[in-house]
């Protein structure tokens, strides 16, 4: 008697998806219990409530000018500080992405798979095809290597080893921010790439185009809406990471943060805190209209 399949095979109760679920749920917990984490932990220490306090009224009636009643004679006001502050924020940003943007989008290009599957003309031949593609195997590979070393390593680290290497300089700032989002750029734009529909590419090729011709003008325009919506996403992000860096020493509003809070002036943390707030927000109106007016059409 033969068993129906059926029978045989019977489904998973909870299904693929229902047993992705359980092992992320089973990876949480067990960071939980290799970090010995404990919601208990963040119970305010002796005295750390007072300081919460302190912080969390500064929120609500931020500072307009000097918390401290010995200010030297002659010092800008608070308000034009950290309107200086936030310019030299989104100075370093602008900077650093400028030079992300060059490099993430060459090591895009080379990065991505459609690239590499072209085939130059005259290079048609049974012998020049594997010789193209072994080198474009070995090529893609170390591209890609290239960049995965490149976004691996933070920018507070990079910012560490120029500090340590050429000292406190602008372009120190600079370089620590652009290395690796011009890696992680590299990555999406290449991920970006490969995921565009090819038809438009296949037809200019049809149409008697070149490989080139196909990829620039059939491709590329293609993915640069998307390409183009995150970059603008990640200039947000090089603008956080700029202020962070004032920790660091550089003129940012980081820094004149850290100022503020060591001399338990948490009214002015907040001053600057929305001032960096008020950057973000500007930044997305504008690049979601920019995006709406040039992107979209």
């Amino acid at each position: 008697m033969t068993v129906p399949r059926e029978r045989r095979r019977a489904p998973l109760p909870v299904g693929t998806r229902g047993w992705l679920l359980v092992a992320i749920v089973a990876c949480a917990l067990a960071a939980w219990l290799a970090l010995g984490l404990a919601p208990a932990d963040l119970a305010p220490r002796r005295g750390g409530g007072a300081v919460l306090v302190d912080f969390l009224r500064g929120m609500v009636a931020p500072a307009l000018d000097y918390e401290s009643a010995a200010v030297p004679r002659g010092a800008q006001p608070l308000v034009l500080k950290v309107a200086r502050a936030a310019w030299s924020t989104v100075a370093f940003a602008a900077a650093a992405m400028s030079l992300a943007l060059a490099g993430g989008g060459a090591l895009g290009l080379a990065a991505s798979r459609a690239w590499w599957s072209r085939e130059p003309a005259g290079g048609r031949s049974a012998l020049a095809r594997a010789l193209r593609r072994a080198g474009a195997t070995g090529a893609h590979a170390a591209v890609r290597a290239l960049i995965a070393g490149m976004r691996s390593v933070h920018e507070l680290l990079w910012a560490v080893l120029f500090l340590a290497a050429f000292g406190l300089n602008t372009f120190s700032a600079v370089i620590a921010i652009a290395i690796p989002y011009a890696g992680t750029l590299a990555k999406v734009f290449a991920e970006m790439l490969d995921e565009t529909p090819p038809d438009s590419a296949r037809s200019l090729r049809a149409a008697g185009a070149t490989e080139t011709q196909a990829f620039l003008f059939g491709l590329l325009p293609r993915a640069l809406p998307d390409m183009s919506a995150y970059a603008f996403y990640r200039f947000e992000c090089a603008v956080r990471s700029s202020a962070v860096l004032g920790f660091f020493g550089f003129p940012t509003l980081g820094y004149h943060m850290k100022l503020a809070a060591d001399d338990l002036h948490y009214r002015e943390v907040w001053t600057y805190l929305y001032a960096l707030l008020a950057i973000v927000v500007l930044l997305e109106l504008w690049s979601g209209a920019l995006r709406r007016r040039v992107v979209i059409r």
